[in-house]
């Protein structure tokens, strides 16, 4: 067995990824429908942490986020079910999407069930704004185009027992920046930059329960809708930057594993709008476990629940002028590909 490794900051050398959502003419909002609503492959590395060797190849510094990486027993990696991994085939290069059925069961069932139809041949992502997202789903001559599969009800958040389900709260936030200050953490689950409200405030609900989501960080994978926050449907989009004013007002259900410079070589442009724009094809879209074993890899995600992660963040924190933490959506979590 060939064991690949790759962080976020390197998952296109071997794969690639497309990234699909609609925004408004500021870009503050995402969309479908015409409305404006608002893995990697090479070597696991987590900065610039590798020091020449002088008899071969980089090493990683001793103490260094690198070398926590390296040396992870497998205990340290989770694997992700086949079934919660998107294969996205495009010009650019192969997407590798991690589902979230915890957070988004009706959106990924969805997706599932588009997927298995082959819903989306000849579909394009016909909306793509640099720094922020890539839309896909939409006709090269009807970008607006849905399924016949009806509308979905809106799954932004969650409510979860901090017993049942963990999120590690690392740094302060708020809710959403542009429509709720409330304040939040931000934390991991299962490797998925989370927000949630603290967890000491279920010990003062009355069902033990808080409210969680999935953020709108580099890589999230989310559904479009229209104004109507219960019209999702069938076009979902790819953030290729940060689009934290999303986040708890549209629905996440998935991050993007392997190829995300492939997200980002993904023509930009709109449909119908920016003259001469030839938008990419989704060239093919499949739940890993449906396809056949020589194209199915194995991919595995730093653990975040481990004392392995933490040591991992520490070290990070260490390599760090100020010995903090970066955001939440800049942490690096590695990801290692098995073929």
């Amino acid at each position: 067995m060939t064991r690949l490794f790759a962080s976020a900051a390197l998952c296109a050398v071997l794969f690639a990824a497309t990234a699909c959502a609609e925004s408004s003419e500021n870009g503050a909002d995402v969309s479908s429908q015409g409305s404006d609503v608002s893995m990697e492959g090479a070597d696991v590395t987590a900065g610039t942490d590798l020091q020449p060797d002088a008899d071969g190849p980089a090493v990683a510094e001793a103490g260094s986020p690198q070398a926590v990486i390296d040396a992870a027993p497998d205990a340290a990696w989770r694997t992700v079910d086949p079934e919660n991994l998107l294969r996205i085939r495009t010009r650019t290069g192969m997407i590798w999407v991690e589902l979230a059925p915890e957070f988004a069961p009706a959106h990924v069932a969805r997706i599932r069930e588009l997927a298995r139809s082959s819903y989306f041949d000849f579909k394009v992502f016909h909306r793509v704004i640099d720094g922020f997202m890539a839309q896909g789903g939409g006709a090269p001559d009807n970008p607006g185009i849905t399924s016949p599969l009806p509308p979905l009800q809106a799954e932004f958040t969650i409510q979860r027992s901090p017993d049942v389900l963990s999120i590690s709260e690392l740094q302060e936030r708020v809710i959403n920046p542009r429509e709720n200050r409330t304040p939040a953490q931000a934390g991991f689950w299962n490797g998925f930059p989370a927000g949630t409200l603290p967890a000491a405030q279920a010990f003062i609900r009355a069902d033990g329960m808080v409210d969680s989501w999935l953020l709108h960080c580099d890589g999230a994978a989310a559904m479009a809708r229209t104004a109507d926050p219960n019209s999702a449907n069938a076009q979902f989009y790819l953030v290729r930057g940060q689009a934290e004013h999303l986040n708890a007002t549209y629905t996440v259900w998935g991050r993007v594993r392997a190829g995300m410079d492939a997200v980002r070589a993904i023509r930009v442009g709109t449909v119908g709008e920016t003259p001469g724009f030839s938008p990419d094809f989704i060239m093919g879209f499949h739940i890993a476990s449906d396809l056949p074993e020589d194209e199915r890899p194995t991919a595995q995600v730093f653990d975040t629940d481990t004392p392995d992660f933490a040591r991992y963040l520490e070290a990070l924190a260490a390599s760090r002028p100020n010995n903090r933490l970066p955001d939440i959506c800049e942490i690096d979590v590695p990801v290692r590909i098995l073929e």
